[in-house]
Parts: C-alpha cells; sequence; structure tokens
C-alpha cells in the first residue's frame, strides 16, 4: 500500500509517501511556512510524488492529520485530502496529531506509557495519554492548566510536548518535553497507513471553539 500523507495542522506543511510493504518512507516534501498552507499544499504534494518515483495513480490511500492544532490549517489539509480521495476514489483516513506525536516519543523511550500535552494557549493544554504500544488510554481533550495538573499529577510514564513543561511546573510531573508540536510526516505516514478507514474519518478534531471575536463597531450596513 501507498500512502499519501499531508500535515497541514500547524505552521508546518509537509507531506510525505509511504509503502507499507517495504516500511520505506519514499519521499518528503514541506517547509515550516506559518501561513499560506493552500496556497503550497499541492506544490509540496507534486514535489514529493517527484521524490518518490510515483504518480498520483500509485496511491492507494491518503491520510491527514485532523489536529488538535490550527483551525485554518486544519481544514486546508482536510478539504484537500478529501478532494484528492474523491477524485482517486481511494480511502482517506484521520490522524491524530496527540497519536502521532505519541508513537514519535515511543520510539525513542519505549515500554512505558505517554501523555502527549500541547500547549493550548489561553492557560489551557491538549492531552492525550497512550499506552506503551501507542494505542489511546483516553479520549483528546482540552483542559485548563489547573486541572490538567491536578488529574495527572500522579502519571506514571513520559510526559512530552510543548505542554508538558506547564505540567511539570506545579504539578511535579517527572518526564521529557519535545518543544514542537509539529509531527513527524513520515510518522504520520506509517500511523495513517496502520488505521481502519471505516473508524479513522478525516474529520477535524476540534477540542474548543475558534478564537474568532465579532468586529463590534465594524459591521456593514445593510443597505
Amino acid at each position: 500500500m501507498i500512502v499519501l500523507a499531508i500535515d497541514t495542522a500547524g505552521t508546518a506543511c509537509n507531506v510525505a509517501l509511504y509503502e507499507s510493504a517495504r516500511d520505506a518512507t519514499l519521499g518528503i516534501a514541506g517547509a515550516d511556512i506559518g501561513r499560506g498552507h493552500a496556497e503550497q499544499l499541492m506544490g509540496f504534494i507534486d514535489e514529493a510524488l517527484e521524490k518518490a518515483g510515483v504518480g498520483m495513480e500509485a496511491i492507494d490511500r491518503v491520510a491527514v492529520t485532523i489536529g488538535p492544532g490550527s483551525f485554518t490549517g486544519i481544514r486546508v489539509g482536510v478539504a484537500a485530502a478529501r478532494g484528492l480521495g474523491l477524485a482517486l476514489g481511494k480511502p482517506v483516513v484521520g490522524v491524530s496529531i496527540l497519536q502521532a506525536l505519541g508513537l514519535s516519543v515511543l520510539s525513542d523511550k519505549p515500554g512505558h506509557p505517554v501523555l502527549i500535552v500541547t500547549d493550548a494557549k489561553r492557560e489551557e493544554v491538549y492531552l492525550q495519554s497512550f499506552d506503551a504500544a501507542g494505542q489511546p488510554l483516553a479520549d483528546a481533550e482540552a483542559l485548563d492548566i489547573a486541572a490538567a495538573q491536578a488529574r495527572f499529577a500522579r502519571f506514571s510514564g513520559t510526559v512530552s510536548g510543548s505542554g508538558a513543561g506547564l505540567l511539570r511546573g506545579e504539578g511535579g510531573i517527572d518526564g521529557s518535553e519535545r518543544v514542537s508540536d509539529t509531527a513527524d510526516i513520515a510518522v504520520v505516514a506509517k500511523l495513517g497507513a496502520a488505521l481502519d478507514p471505516s473508524v479513522a474519518l478525516p474529520k477535524p478534531l476540534y477540542l474548543r471553539g475558534p478564537d474568532v471575536r465579532s468586529q463590534a463597531g465594524f459591521a456593514v450596513a445593510r443597505a
């Protein structure tokens, strides 16, 4: 199976081609672009395909990160993945950023549960725990820092992610911190190959409402 993996859930726009039969990453393209995912994504897909030496017709599955992360970036990636899946007649799976980060940690520190904590700003964190095999122990959720500290004060395992330091600061949690919350696109691709398309739907994982405020005083009057 050849998987096209797409990650636009954060500041990075990354693409990979992965072949599950050989457990091999065929081609990777992308960059940390901040904004402009919609404008650059297709170019990165073309670049990854060229590096892999395959055409669109070789793709058997599309995997896309569904969050949590940037609302705009997630929408761009999910829309592109769904469109490609429809055009190619191939299944599309959604990959959680938190699970991909968890699997990356387990590759470095196997044998222990993992708690991934990312800084959601506004005094909140996104988090999810996984067992030593990388399977979720609970659903992903958004918590305020104090609540997260209280709940996971006695977590026995590795704590990682940009929000790990927020928990360790007052919660007494011991673990290692990964500053970047950008998932390894090769891990996203490999995880996408293993997921069940009937369960891992390409649906945005929004754990809270968007940071949108009404433009009071700037509304355009209707004629």
